[in-house]
C-alpha cells in the first residue's frame, strides 16, 4: 500500500509538473524568439543608418562648400596675483631669523 501511495503522488506531481514545463519552456522560446528579433530589428537599423550617414558625407562633399577653420586663439595667461599670506609669514620670519639672502 506504502509503495501505490508513493507512485499515486509521483504521477499526480508528474501530471501537474509536466504541461507547466510545457508552458514555461514555450514561454522561455518565445521572450527568446522576441529578443531575438529585436536585436536583428536594430541590427537593421544600425546598417541603415551607418549607409545613410555615408550618403550624406558624400553629398556635404560633393555639394558643400569646404569648411572654414577658425584661427587659433593664444591668451595669454595673466600673472598669479601674490599670496599676500605667504608674503606676511616671510616677512615674520625674515623679522625674527634676521634677513637672508634667498
Amino acid at each position: 500500500m506504502r509503495v501505490l501511495w508513493t507512485l499515486f503522488k509521483i504521477i499526480v506531481g508528474l501530471a501537474i509538473a509536466i504541461p507547466l514545463g510545457i508552458v514555461a519552456l514555450g514561454l522561455a522560446f518565445g521572450i527568446l524568439g522576441t529578443v531575438l528579433a529585436l536585436a536583428i530589428l536594430a541590427l537593421k537599423v544600425a546598417c541603415i543608418a551607418f549607409v545613410g550617414y555615408g550618403f550624406f558625407r558624400v553629398a556635404r562633399y560633393v555639394f558643400g562648400s569646404p569648411a572654414k577653420k577658425a584661427p587659433l586663439v593664444v591668451r595669454e595667461l595673466p600673472e598669479p596675483r601674490p599670496d599676500a599670506y605667504y608674503e606676511a609669514a616671510m616677512r615674520e620670519l625674515d623679522s625674527e631669523l634676521g634677513h637672508t639672502a634667498r
